[in-house]
Formats: structure tokens, sequence, C-alpha cells
């Protein structure tokens, strides 16, 4: 098992949290993220630098293909760290994130298992839960007191 990864801000083994830099988020796969930072760093993000680098090529006239191409492969791992993350938060492999090859079911599946369906709480195998997901979790306690 590789060495557990410790984020910049030094919150631990495996933490990749939404306060780490937008960089690391992007481009280590290491470590879990919550839904709302994959709805974030995993399709808004992603989508917007998509648009804009294609308008972009397209204002430099760049072949509207190829520049697609180019665009989609600079996306690319970005995509894919921020999905195994995601994958990392329910302690599933990251291999999982190879479910999209799958015809329509596929990109379903990642949709739903990444978008909707929450983490494993507390710590697993990939870390501990991301902070967005604690501290939602000790104020929900909070209010509920304690039960």
């Amino acid at each position: 098992m590789p060495a557990p990864h410790t984020s910049s801000n030094g919150s631990g083994p495996g933490r990749v949290d939404d306060d780490a830099p937008l960089w690391q988020l992007m481009l280590d796969p290491r470590g879990r993220i919550g839904r709302a930072t994959w709805w974030w760093c995993g399709v808004a993000v992603p989508l917007g630098l998509g648009v804009l680098l294609v308008a972009l090529a397209d204002v430099a006239q760049f072949d509207p293909r190829q520049s697609r191409h180019v665009v989609n492969l600079l996306l690319l791992w970005p995509a894919l760290a921020v999905s195994i993350k995601r994958w990392h938060d329910r302690d599933q492999s990251g291999w999982w994130v190879l479910v999209v090859l799958l015809p329509l079911i596929g990109w379903l599946w990642a949709l739903v298992a990444n978008g909707l369906l929450r983490g494993t709480p507390g710590v697993n195998r990939h870390g501990p839960e991301p902070e967005e997901v604690a501290q939602a979790r000790a104020q929900r306690l909070a209010v509920d007191g304690g039960s």
C-alpha cells in the first residue's frame, strides 16, 4: 500500500479538502472529496474551462476539430483525478473511474455514484472523510443534540 498523502494544509494523511489549492484538487488523485467538491471541480470547472478553451481556439482560428481534441486531452487527467478521489470517498478503488467506458449505463452509474450517493462516514482506506462532510455531520449532531 502506498504511503498516505498529506495535504498542504497539514490536516492529516489522505486528506484532500475543499481548502486545498485548486491545482491539487484537480491533479492529485490521492485522498477523498465530497459530493459538492465533485460537482464543482469534476463538473463545473472542467465544463467552463472546456468552453473557454474551445472559444479561444476558435478566436485564434485553429481547426475546430483539432482544437476540441486538444481541449479534451488537456482536461482528461483533471477529470480522472477528481473522479478517482470521489470513488475513494465511497471506499472504492480508483479503477471504478473506468465504468464510464460502458456505453450509456457507465456515465449514468458514475453520475449517480459520484454526484448523488454519500461517501463512507469516518476514516476509510483512502483517508479521513472530506472536511465538508465532517463539518456538516458535526453541525447536524449539534442541532440534534448529539443523537
